[in-house]
């Protein structure tokens, strides 16, 4: 081992703030810190491209802790390097309102990317991250001037690997030859229970080589061989890279170094006093010597390149005027100025139309309208474009063009949508991936995950209801849209036909505050007739499709594709209003003057009709109310056959409403 005493000093002091502050809050994981200082002393100080006063920095290199529960380790490097975070915000950790919860969030301190924890995401959101790097490069550099042009460092551990999410994603980041991707793997051989070897003996060079990554193998304390690993690793640009670092958990504590141990508790005070005289740290509690910190801080390094960058997207900007605005405008989020107007113009036209079909097609006509007046679109499909229809003209698979807009995913839904987690992370990208509903369930937690971060992710779900038909209940999705409707900051939209879909497609595409769930049938829906103020409120998530004949005496709420069969017990019925209710989200965002003009709280005699699980609804008809939908699993059958056995029909709409008003 050829490491210099100095430098293992200065290494010394990510293993000392963790310690220290996991013992203050009597919580958390300071073993992988302290295995991967070594690793994070190289690859931090020497090669990590950042600027610690402007975490925002566009061109920064990202950096990904996977293994999130070693938090400690990124909040201590954030704060060596100079990041705003201070010593009393390491004292916080894990406290309530502190910048430096459990597991690094996103939003809490600077220089955090993603959110980690579930472990396998990072390494996943990491891959988002490499590829929009490559597409945006491909998209804006020129032979001469390269102004997207960085790398994509990822910190992952062994639990990241036993997830399935990473083969998802690490094999597809090998297919589409991510190379300025690079994943250290703090391969200490120890999880929670215990030596890993009994349950995780998987050969990972074999497993990664087989995905098409190089794969460099280290001592993870040799920082020579780290840094000769980094260099080779920059140097692979036709392949991403997994330094494979075999590392002792919990490095320096003289009773628990190597042990399950100090995985996820304290060392205890005791431990932590004989830590420090092994590592010769002669220092206090949370206090870093003077040398110690000079030799970490980044801020100058940063600010000179990030100067640097600017000169040479100065130079891009004034060869190249249209294209450094455009990235501008990507970067920052925002829409092109027209695009409202011209959404508005489309919307008219799909009214005009008027046209019987399946939401999934004029989901598709949707994209092909919108895609070509935003660049920043980057679709996909998990393997099944020709179903959920989410492929345009114009669409180019970026495995063929890296400079394309579509992304052939495969059969990985979970990979699938934590990667686009990491595209809207990245910026420059506005990423929709698609699958059947029911396959939403394999993405569950990376949904979750896009909702937790607030981040512009357009899930499109088909084939949205038992009216699947014969593929039967494996295919047909019972209770996904309740657990989509009851995720904090998504919004869930089911529309009924094409002018709903569209308004849909407007609403997921203008929302920059969270993501969107746009839930689409495989049958064809009738066009329902609307007037302007009933097409404008759309957009309010719930509003009254057709007025009651007479005295109001009832409400029938619907959605998708149950909304025609709301209009035909409405047109049986007197003195009853059909309200269409596409986004549940949206309409209680209203001002309570808008909800009661739409549901009126003097009429409790209501019905709700959807081809899912009842028990949503009832937050809106009361307990006065009926809800007719699923309470099991469907079977296989045509969907008109299904309807009918179920009992979703409008007979069954009709008889509720004349129940609840005799």
């Amino acid at each position: 081992m050829t490491t210099p005493l100095n430098e293992r000093r200065i290494a010394n002091a990510i293993r000392v703030l963790a310690m220290d502050a996991v013992q203050k809050a009597n919580s958390g994981h300071p073993g992988a810190p302290m295995g991967m200082a070594d690793i994070a002393d190289v690859v931090w100080r020497e090669f990590l491209n950042h600027n610690p006063t402007n975490p925002q920095w566009a061109n920064r290199d990202r950096f990904v802790l996977s293994n999130g529960h070693g938090s400690m380790l990124q909040y201590a490097l954030l704060h060596l390097t100079g990041y705003d975070l201070s010593i009393e915000d390491l004292k916080s950790f894990r406290q309530l309102h502190s910048k430096t919860p459990g597991h690094p969030e996103l939003g809490y301190a600077p220089g955090i990317e993603t959110t980690t924890g579930p472990l396998g995401q990072g390494i996943a959101n990491a891959v988002g991250f490499a590829l929009a790097e490559k597409t945006l490069a491909a998209q804006f550099n020129k032979e001469d001037i390269k102004v997207v042009d960085h790398f994509t460092y990822c910190f992952l551990g062994d639990g990241c690997l036993m997830e399935g999410v990473s083969h998802e994603a690490c094999s597809l980041a090998g297919t589409l030859g991510l190379g300025k991707l690079i994943a250290y793997y703090d391969d200490n051989g120890i999880s929670i229970d215990g030596e890993v070897e009994g349950w995780f003996s998987d050969d990972t060079e074999q497993r990664f080589l087989a995905y098409g990554w190089q794969v460099i193998k280290v001592d993870g304390h040799d920082s020579d061989a780290l840094r000769a690993a980094t260099v080779e690793a920059q140097a692979e640009t036709a392949k991403p890279t997994l330094v494979i670092c075999k590392t002792i958990i919990g490095l320096g504590s003289p009773n628990k170094q190597g042990k399950e141990d100090c995985h996820g508790a304290p060392l205890g005070n005791d431990e932590i006093a004989l830590t420090r005289e092994a590592l010769g740290w002669t220092e206090g509690p949370f206090e870093i010597p003077a040398d110690v910190y000079a030799a970490w801080d980044a801020k100058a390094k940063g600010t000179a390149s990030e100067a640097a960058w600017n000169e040479t997207f100065a130079a891009y900007a004034a060869k190249y005027p249209a294209e450094a605005a455009e990235l501008k405008r990507r970067l920052n989020g925002d829409l092109p100025a027209e695009f409202l107007a011209q959404a508005d113009a489309y919307i008219a036209e799909v009214n005009a139309k008027a046209e019987t079909i399946a939401t999934r097609k004029a989901s598709q006509n949707a994209i092909q309208a919108f895609a070509p007046l935003l660049p920043e679109i980057l679709g996909g499909s998990a393997d099944l474009a020709g179903s959920n229809l989410t492929l345009w003209k114009g669409a180019e698979g970026v495995e063929t063009n890296p400079a394309g807009n579509y992304v052939h995913y495969g059969v990985r839904e979970f990979g699938m949508t934590a990667i686009a987690n990491g595209v809207a992370l990245h910026g420059g990208f506005i990423p929709y991936v698609a699958t059947f509903l029911m396959f939403m369930e394999y993405a569950r937690n990376a949904v979750r995950m896009s909702a937790l971060m607030k981040q512009r992710v357009i899930h499109v779900y088909t084939h949205d209801s038992i009216g699947l038909g014969e593929d039967g209940p494996t295919h047909q999705p019972v209770e996904q849209i309740a657990s989509l409707r009851g995720t904090p900051n998504l919004n869930t939209w089911r529309p009924c036909d094409t002018v709903e879909a569209s308004i849909s497609w407007k609403s997921a595409l203008t929302r920059s505050e969270g993501p969107t769930a746009l839930i689409f049938s495989r049958q064809n829906l009738p066009f329902q007739t609307r007037t302007a103020d009933q097409i404008a409120d759309v957009a309010k998530g719930g509003y009254v499709l057709a007025k009651e004949k007479g005295e109001l005496k009832a409400i029938i709420i619907a959605t998708g594709s149950e909304v025609s069969l709301a209009m035909d017990a409405y047109a049986q019925l007197d003195g009853v209003r059909v309200v269409s209710m596409p986004c549940a989200e949206e309409f209680v965002k209203q001002d309570a003057a808008y909800r009661e003009a739409v549901l009126p709280s003097a009429i409790r005699a209501r019905v709700a009709v959807e081809a899912a699980h009842v028990d949503y609804w009832w937050k809106f008809v009361g307990l006065d109310g009926k809800v007719i939908g699923m309470t099991t699993y469907g079977e296989s059958a045509p969907a008109k056959d299904l309807y009918q056995y179920f009992g979703i029909t409008a007979d069954a709409v009709v008889a509720a409403v004349k129940e609840i008003t005799a």
